[in-house]
């Protein structure tokens, strides 16, 4: 539509005579052409044009003469600008729309045009309302009757204001979180630099806090995603609440939040300021007209010793964060060196178990459960063992953990079960006497959909039964069971599989739970048989650990028998079960076979 216009301004601009749009019209000579002839074109034109300009809502055309006062002014001038046709008519263009820095320059621009034949180039400009609004177009200017004394200049101004919005809301979008409005992670990057930059400026410090919530998926779980996005928006006004004008806060992901503090030229304000955040969390959120009582976990990092630009100081407060999440909820860590070299140690190791357990450096070794009676061997625990290829062996104290926090786990453990079974059935063949061979289990493997179902195929497949293979859950696994784990559990319950509660007393440690979960046994964590001889406290609650277990019908074994002084203990206490270094240490399947050959030709007594 604007190239329409501006086709038929220049059509106008080729008529050999002036062209006015005053309101009483104008007549010409012609020379030869007849001027009835010639008024009837020029009305025609006029009204075409006119028709053309009035019908136009969001392109502006307004008419000047030659000392700019307003001589022509549509409809859409009006909406754009305020002024109705008769309050601009014959006012200056300067005094109108004009904003007072740019009044000189247009002036100026104007009579170059008029004297020098110099056009005003088309150009997005902003413009002023009657309001003193400023009015983003694009004006294009055209010039009638050049070199007469009656020259007429037309703007044609298209309304921008809907594209700049458009910009200004996808910038919005592309610098700032949706749901918050706090900055976005690429933003935070440039906002984080621009601080750094002033901090080595002023040769001061900034402090960077991660923020993760503590089990925000739970909230979401329970409670649904629209109360969880009322929790985060809440969360952001909280940190956003306060904040000076250099502190810097953003949104990095779901339920993680990075607050920056720049400026920072006495080290002793860092506490204070990471408790600005902490305290954060201490009122209470109210979800669903009930209040919440939420925590999080907080990484430190500080420049400029834990990282120089802003991507280090992320990572580095990210480590911290997640080092404060293996700690517990509500825990606070600063980054030092050794997060970072304990970071990467990790992950080299991540890389190598992924490679052994395709290397075959995983092996079981199985440590005897032995009855506190008569020291005889009564069944097996399963134990996972890496030996490298190279190097020394790594304990599983630090590469199970580790493939717990991945989906290694998974495989692992199918692993282990696999060839327990193997193990187990090849024995039976063998004709060794032999109870169960018990393997463990992790949280993340349970919760993974049809792991009992796997478990069983496995058993069945070696032909196997629940006299030959049991499982072994830590008390915290089953406290945090949904009702689909329990439902397989007391499946495998209700088949007779053995389900023992594992390092007993160092989780939750409520004994009304035993009532309530499928468990036929009780493994009494080895630091309470290490300090019972000498602590009374300790003796006190494996004594009641033994009598309610016996009370319930459970199976009791205790952990981590290292001498006779704890094995006299044990037998008093009337423990069914021992296992420990007093006996036998975890051993090679092939150690555990001539072991159990000696029983069956009789020649061991383990009974002292």
């Amino acid at each position: 539509m604007l190239r329409r216009i501006l086709q038929t301004i220049s059509l106008i601009r080729r008529q050999p005579r002036l062209l006015s749009f005053r309101e009483a019209g104008h007549e010409e000579e012609a020379g030869s052409v007849c001027p009835d002839l010639l008024r009837h074109q020029f009305l025609v034109s006029e009204q075409r044009f006119r028709a053309l300009l009035e019908s136009l809502p969001k392109v502006a055309v307004q008419g000047y003469d030659r000392n700019r006062r307003v001589i022509y002014w549509n409809k859409a001038s009006t909406r754009l600008y305020g002024y109705t046709p008769e309050e601009a008519q014959g006012r200056l263009l300067e005094e109108l729309i004009i904003p007072a820095p740019m009044r000189e320059g247009v002036i100026q621009a104007h009579r170059d045009w008029i004297e020098q034949g110099n056009e005003i180039p088309s150009d997005e400009i902003e413009l002023r309302h009657r309001s003193g609004e400023l009015v983003p177009v694009f004006s294009h200017h055209v010039m009638l009757n050049e070199y007469t004394d009656e020259p007429l200049m037309f703007c044609v101004d298209v309304d921008l204001s809907d594209q700049k919005r458009a910009h200004r809301e996808l910038d919005f979008a592309n610098r700032y979180d949706r749901l918050t409005h706090l900055l976005n992670r690429h933003s935070l990057e440039e906002q984080l630099n621009l601080a750094l930059l002033e901090c080595r400026r002023q040769s001061g410090s900034l402090v960077l806090v991660h923020l993760d919530v503590d089990h925000f998926i739970d909230i979401n779980e329970a409670l649904g995603y629209d109360q969880g996005d009322l929790l985060l928006v809440e969360l952001a006004t909280r940190l956003n609440r306060d904040r000076r004008a250099t502190d810097i806060a953003s949104r990095v992901s779901g339920d993680e939040f990075i607050i920056a503090f720049s400026g920072i030229h006495d080290l002793d304000d860092i506490p204070r300021l990471v408790r600005k955040v902490e305290d954060v969390m201490r009122a209470p959120f109210v979800l669903q007209e009930r209040y919440c009582k939420l925590s999080a976990c907080l990484g430190i990092a500080i420049f400029p010793d834990n990282g120089e630009t802003a991507s280090e100081l992320i990572r580095n407060a990210d480590v911290a964060k997640n080092r404060a999440k293996l700690a517990g909820q509500g825990q606070v860590v600063y980054f030092n060196q050794q997060l970072h070299d304990d970071l990467l140690h990790q992950h080299r190791l991540s890389d190598r178990l992924e490679r052994a357990v395709e290397a075959g450096e995983l092996v079981l070794h199985y440590q005897p459960q032995v009855s506190a009676i008569s020291g005889r061997i009564e069944h097996l625990e399963a134990l996972l063992r890496w030996i490298p290829a190279e190097g020394p062996p790594v304990s599983p104290a630090e590469f199970i953990p580790l493939a717990e926090r991945s989906e290694l786990i998974h495989r692992i453990g199918d692993w282990v079960l696999e060839n327990a079974c193997r193990q187990r059935a090849e024995w039976r063949t063998a004709g060794l006497k032999l109870g169960r061979i018990d393997i463990n289990f992790s949280g993340r493997q349970v919760k993974r959909t049809g792991v009992f179902d796997h478990f069983e195929a496995c058993v069945e497949r070696h032909g196997l039964g629940p006299r030959d293979i049991g499982i072994e859950l830590t008390e915290n696994v089953l406290i945090e069971a949904d009702d689909d784990i329990l439902a397989g559990l007391r499946r495998l319950h209700h088949r007779g599989f053995r389900i023992a509660i594992d390092d007993f007393g160092t989780g939750y440690s409520s004994l009304s739970y035993l009532k309530h979960f499928p468990v036929t046994a009780l493994k009494i964590d080895r630091t309470f048989v290490r300090d019972a001889p000498n602590q009374p406290g300790d003796r006190a609650i494996m004594e009641a650990t033994v009598f309610i277990g016996h009370r319930l019908g459970l199976e009791v074994v205790a952990e981590g028998v290292e001498n006779r002084e704890q094995l006299a203990l044990v037998r008093e206490m009337r423990c069914d079960l021992v296992q420990g270094f007093y006996f036998f240490r975890p051993m090679a399947a092939a150690d555990i076979e001539r072991l159990l050959a000696d029983m069956v030709g009789g020649s061991r007594d383990f009974s002292s």
